[in-house]
């Protein structure tokens, strides 16, 4: 029986997708899965026996992943299942900018005890008006799962759509109307578009990538949506560019004190994929990786170890090895079983960057002596047996 423990509340739909072989612990150190969705992992201790860690959700700021990776620890998160969510707001994001909506429901909160607000109305509308979207150019930074979908919405709502990712996925092309103009120079999204709208996960390359130098290269009032991760934007760049009226508008949905309550932003309490539905698909996803990694050793949607799947084991062993990728090791492998007399029916081998997964059925279960020799391996972070 596996044991797992959620570290966050998981939805009861999620969870309710667990067999007999599952049970739920609050003691962390027995846990052979975790789920998770933002509490931070960075500062614990992580269980020797702990096999995989879920993330209930696409970021895994929160998460150490060299450390589990050097520790044979797979980290799973669920891209897609919260980007109807995150583009639905987005497209909020750019009414709300295009529009003063929030300002005009303030108004008549405070004109409340007006007898006449009608009336009064009719005269100060018109400083809350604004424009229309249709026919306005859209930029979007990053075809993944959610700015595809906001690409093809914006199409649907009559936008002028252009699109910059140089790592799009066959996928991700296969589902982008071809209405979407592929572009491969963000620079020319910056001299474009009245909207730009960020999509790109948070690394060393993309951190600040919206500052003063890019915003320069920006048609004068443009709107910046930053609905992926605040580091994205140097959002000290971003206020002096409000301020001089470089950007009309700022719309971000992590709220923090350099933009909090500023003129010019509307930040918004990181509402992105906090819908029922959003919560209740990551927590599905997040489960149906766990149980199939732990089951069948394969992975899908990690991201620190190679996608790898050889189905339903149907040999007497099934053997996963966590190793460095460097060379030599398939043949250290196989000389050990080879060794024993024991026979490889079926492996694979799959790498990602510095590391590597390799699982091996085996016509008879694996003697301890064989596993031991297996982990004696210089580079062999770990040894599973998963039947």
């Amino acid at each position: 029986m596996f044991q797992l423990n959620c570290l966050n509340p998981i939805s009861k739909v999620g969870l309710d997708n667990l067999t007999a072989d599952y049970q739920l612990t609050e003691d962390v150190n027995a846990a052979d899965g975790i789920l998770v969705r933002s509490a931070s992992m960075h500062e614990m201790e992580l269980p020797k026996n702990l096999l995989a860690v879920a993330r209930a959700g696409a970021g895994v700021n929160n998460i150490p992943l060299d450390k589990c990776a050097e520790q044979g620890i797979v980290v799973f998160n669920t891209p897609g299942a919260n980007a109807n969510g995150v583009k639905e707001l987005v497209l909020a994001g750019m009414l709300l900018a295009a529009r003063d909506v929030v300002g005009g429901i303030e108004w008549v909160k405070s004109a409340k005890d007006d007898e006449n607000i009608a009336k009064t109305a009719e005269k100060e509308k018109k400083n809350f008006a604004g424009t229309e979207i249709q026919g306005k150019k859209l930029g979007v930074i990053g075809l993944g799962a959610i700015g595809v979908k906001v690409a093809n919405a914006a199409i649907g709502l009559g936008m002028d759509v252009y699109g910059y990712d140089p790592y799009l996925s066959v996928n991700a092309a296969w589902n982008l109307s071809r209405s979407v103009k592929h572009v491969f120079n963000v620079e020319d999204i910056y001299a474009e578009c009245d909207y730009i709208t960020v999509h790109v996960p948070l690394l060393d390359s993309t951190k600040g990538m919206i500052n003063k130098e890019a915003i320069d290269k920006m048609k004068d009032g443009v709107v910046i949506l930053n609905f992926a991760r605040d580091l994205l934007a140097n959002e000290t760049d971003v206020l002096a560019a409000l301020e001089s009226g470089k950007v009309a508008r700022y719309v971000s949905d992590f709220p923090n004190p350099t933009t909090a309550g500023k003129k010019g932003c509307i930040v918004i309490p990181h509402l992105g994929a906090s819908t029922e539905e959003s919560e209740d698909n990551c927590a599905v996803m997040a489960v149906d990786e766990l149980k199939d990694y732990l089951e069948n050793g394969n992975i899908k949607n990690s991201v620190n170890y190679p996608a790898c799947d050889m189905g339903v084991c149907t040999k007497a062993g099934r053997v996963a090895i966590f190793h460095k990728n460097i060379a030599n090791m398939i043949t250290k492998f196989t000389a050990v079983f080879g060794d024993k007399g024991i026979n490889i029916s079926d492996m694979t081998n799959k790498s990602r960057g510095e590391v590597a997964y390799t699982m091996l059925d085996i016509e008879t279960a694996a003697p301890e002596d064989a596993v031991a020799a297996l982990e004696a391996i210089d580079g062999v972070f770990r040894v599973r047996i998963v039947k």
